[in-house]
């Protein structure tokens, strides 16, 4: 049976359109807010929904992405608790893909094979483990694909062609091409860069290539999604999440306005190739 990942991007290379992919943290600011969001996420045009696992310690995360995960560990998140988020996600929602990002440190103190099995009962689709390679990722790739989930391979803008082989040898899912190298939110995207990179992808894969790290605006959401198979946007979603928060939005206002901020970009992603 297909998976919700391949049927997702299978659908929307039959429409010619991108995957619109926000990243938001489970937990922020709080269990209740957090739900709020991910439900309120597919209304606003969200294909994919990446959901970050919060942890003291991050890797390749931005300060944005980082004050996110203290948030969540503060209001007490765990990853049981991420597990429960997504039940109850699954509630309203039986076709977006979700899949979990983040380090290795928390799933390795859970036990991959316990995590995998819970994971697949919660309605998980897959891991982007950012500090996994692939030479070390049989680990959780093997049970992963035993209950039908993806471990998620990175592409960077160092990745040469041996190196490419490597991530490659037992990819699936999706590739995720990150955009620049540095830490999330960095710095803004290359798109002339980043097009001939997911060009030479294509051209040693078939799995879809989406592109993160530096994506911002709707306009350059849009001009990634013209080339890529999908466009994810993280920093600047949990950016409007705090931004909320020191004004001192309630829950309603907050969810209202940063699903509203998603709506223009997923619109403007959708639209980039009409």
């Amino acid at each position: 049976m297909m998976s919700r990942i391949s049927q997702r991007f299978s659908e929307l290379r039959a429409q010619n359109r991108a995957a619109f992919a926000p990243f938001i943290t489970a937990g922020d600011p709080d269990f209740d807010t957090a739900l709020a969001l991910l439900t309120e996420l597919p209304k606003a045009g969200a294909d994919l929904i990446e959901l970050g696992i919060p942890f003291s310690d991050p890797m390749a995360d931005g300060p944005v992405n980082q004050a996110s995960y203290l948030r969540a560990l503060k209001s007490g998140m765990t990853l049981p608790k991420v597990l429960e988020m997504v039940r109850r996600f699954r509630k309203t929602d039986a076709k977006t893909p979700v899949v979990l990002m983040g380090a290795y440190n928390p799933i390795h103190a859970y036990g991959t094979a316990r995590l995998c099995k819970d994971a697949a009962e919660a309605g998980i689709d897959g891991f982007l483990i950012v500090d996994l390679p692939p030479e070390e990722d049989e680990v959780l790739r093997v049970p992963a694909n035993a209950h039908g989930l993806d471990v998620v391979r990175f592409v960077t803008p160092t990745s040469d062609d041996a190196r490419l082989k490597t991530v490659l040898d037992g990819a699936s899912g999706y590739l995720y091409y990150i955009s620049m190298a540095g830490i999330t939110g960095s710095k803004a995207v290359d798109s002339d860069d980043v097009e001939a990179a997911i060009a030479h992808l294509r051209a040693e894969t078939d799995l879809p290539c989406t592109v993160g790290f530096g994506i911002r605006t709707q306009e350059q959401a849009a001009r990634i999604a013209r080339f890529a198979d999908g466009a994810v946007v993280g920093t600047a979603i949990v950016s409007k999440i705090f931004e909320n928060l020191n004004a001192g939005a309630k829950r309603d206002a907050l969810v209202s306005d940063v699903t509203a901020f998603c709506k223009a970009l997923a619109d403007s992603v959708h639209a980039a190739r009409s």
